[in-house]
């Protein structure tokens, strides 16, 4: 089994700041790609920002020059600084990992969703 566990949600004042940790743990060889989506009420669920293995990151235009995505390779740990936060940023943030398994299975795995709430 592998599972991705997020933290670091909350409710945040706009031009804030929050950090999100993402822990990924079983059975897992190796982790390749990284990131973090973002659903918000009655939008689809989009890419916020992802990172590979190398540490090469990409972002939504939305949320760059804003939000810095970093990943701790041995601790199998991904994270999102978010600053400056928007209202618009408002949404269940939800961790995704793509890694092979201990049974040679490659697949992506996602977290339970973590909320962000900015107050303007």
């Amino acid at each position: 089994q592998v599972q991705l566990v997020e933290s670091g949600g909350g409710l945040v004042q706009a031009g804030g700041s929050l950090r999100l940790s993402c822990a990924a743990s079983g059975s897992i060889f190796s982790i390749n790609a990284m990131g973090w989506y973002r659903q918000a009420p009655g939008k689809q669920r989009e890419l916020v920002a992802g990172i590979t293995r190398g540490g090469n990151t990409n972002y939504a235009d939305s949320v760059k020059g804003r939000f810095t995505i970093s990943r701790d390779n041995a601790k199998n740990t991904v994270y999102l600084q978010m600053n400056s936060l928007k209202p618009e940023d408002t949404a269940v943030y939800i961790c995704n990992a793509n890694l092979w398994t201990m049974q040679s299975v490659k697949d992506d795995y996602w977290g339970q969703g973590t909320q962000v709430t900015v107050s303007s």
